[in-house]
């Protein structure tokens, strides 16, 4: 099918998602044997950026194995709900299935997938495979923090190809010594948590807050995001705690927590939160009020945590909204893939992505042979409405967009606040943003 003009909505009209249902029916084995993780297997191989031969190549990587592997699989869902509202049809519901019948420009779109396990290695390893070898013209991803840091120093080697992030989520990835070819319609963990800090400090009246995460750079931007303007509004951090990832003991952490703080700020991932809070209710601390990095309360964690999840505050950038854009999403990844969870993070931020990425495309007819000028262009000024609320990019080519505040109620995490338009440096002038230290183990500091 070829791609008509849109007017960047995502809205789907019904012939479509009966469409979906019927594509959602098929499906394929995965092959993790392959030694290009999948994808188009033996397809001819060009100049990357060229798309002189009729065919623009997409390269798609994510995390489809190690302990993220549930993570890629969403985020891959959500990138091809995007081009299956393009008009593409899937060769089947598996994690590494191609598409086919998407033609943009008069040229037929390829996807090509690869997988990294969340290691900068491994996502350079997949990244040099999809440019040097599957001659990719455009990436999109990678998935996790550290990954986009290891990316965007690549694609600035790669002026030939176009890389749109994933949902890695590293601050500096766009904001200090950006790539002129990488762009990120998402967020960044700072961003993410954009109205907590200042939630926490004016209307939960706490003064003093002590964070643990995990040690690498994703959580370093969600105490980061957290901290600006708790600090700035006169509350404390006395220590920030780092652990690694898979901690099971936390008693050594917890002993060194202060017994007169107001709150914990948690920014742990999956069963290392389940673990640390169990363990913190069975110290002097027991009953100390969590507040929640933006993978720290999904629907597992509270599930998990039971009564102790009630009353429980996070931040991030999905919510479920009474819009037609979220609905439509929300069908038409349901009708794809049928046991797909209920959009996340992840499906969501890589369906925003591709969603740019085919828009674009779109707009310059598929033109890539002027070493991606237009496309890079077009890029730059899009607006998109996304199923989480409006899109557009800064000078860095960084998403500005909407956050959300919830609290955990009856077992549920229920929206109490919009966070609009938030930038990259969280409404702070951005001269003296940027003049500071990158977030890390010990930046920002508010003793």
């Amino acid at each position: 099918m070829t791609r008509s003009r849109t007017t960047r909505s995502v809205v789907l009209s019904l012939a479509v998602l009966s469409t979906l249902a019927a594509a959602g029916c098929g499906s394929s084995s995965d092959d993790p044997g392959s030694p290009t993780g999948g994808g188009i297997a033996g397809s001819a191989q060009k100049d990357s950026g060229a798309a002189t031969d009729g065919v623009i190549k997409i390269g798609l990587l994510s995390t489809l194995d190690g302990a993220y592997a549930a993570l890629g699989q969403s985020a891959n869902q959500g990138a091809k709900v995007a081009l299956v509202n393009a008009g593409a049809t899937l060769d089947g519901t598996g994690d590494r299935d191609g598409i086919t019948g998407l033609s943009i420009g008069g040229q037929d779109v390829e996807l090509v997938i690869e997988s990294s396990d969340a290691t900068p290695d491994a996502a350079l390893a997949a990244t040099r495979q999809l440019v040097e070898k599957d001659a990719v013209d455009i990436l999109v991803g990678p998935l996790s923090g550290d990954e986009g840091l290891a990316v965007k120093e690549y694609a600035r080697q790669h002026p030939e190809v176009t890389f749109v992030n994933g949902t890695s989520g590293a601050q500096d990835t766009t904001l200090r010594d950006p790539a002129p070819n990488f762009f990120r319609f998402t967020t960044d963990g700072a961003q993410w948590m954009a109205g907590l800090g200042a939630y926490a400090a004016d209307d939960l009246g706490y003064d003093k807050v002590v964070t643990i995460g995990e040690d690498y750079s994703f959580p370093y931007d969600q105490v980061g995001g957290f901290m600006a303007p708790f600090c700035a509004d006169g509350g404390t951090v006395p220590d920030k705690i780092w652990v690694p990832l898979g901690t099971k003991d936390f008693s050594s952490y917890i002993a060194t927590i202060p017994s007169d703080v107001d709150a914990l700020f948690v920014a742990l991932g999956g069963a290392d939160v389940l673990n640390f809070t169990k363990q913190l209710d069975e110290s002097p601390l027991a009953g100390t009020p969590i507040l929640g990095g933006s993978i720290s309360v999904d629907g597992s964690v509270i599930e998990g945590l039971g009564d102790r999840a009630e009353g429980i505050i996070s931040a991030g950038p999905v919510a479920a909204l009474d819009t037609p854009e979220y609905r439509a999403y929300a069908d038409t990844l349901a009708a794809t893939f049928p046991d797909a969870p209920p959009p996340g993070l992840f499906d969501v931020g890589y369906y925003i992505e591709m969603t740019a990425t085919l828009d674009a495309l779109d707009e310059v007819e598929g033109v890539l042979d002027d070493g991606h000028e237009a496309l890079n262009a077009a890029l730059t000024s899009l607006q998109l409405e996304t199923p989480v609320g409006p899109v557009e990019l800064d000078e860095n080519r960084q998403a500005i967009a909407n956050n959300y505040l919830f609290e955990v109620r009856g077992g549920s995490s229920e929206l109490i606040e919009t966070v609009p338009e938030v930038n990259q440096t969280l409404g702070l002038d951005r001269d003296e943003y940027i003049a500071q230290p990158a977030n890390d183990r010990d930046n920002p500091s508010c003793p």
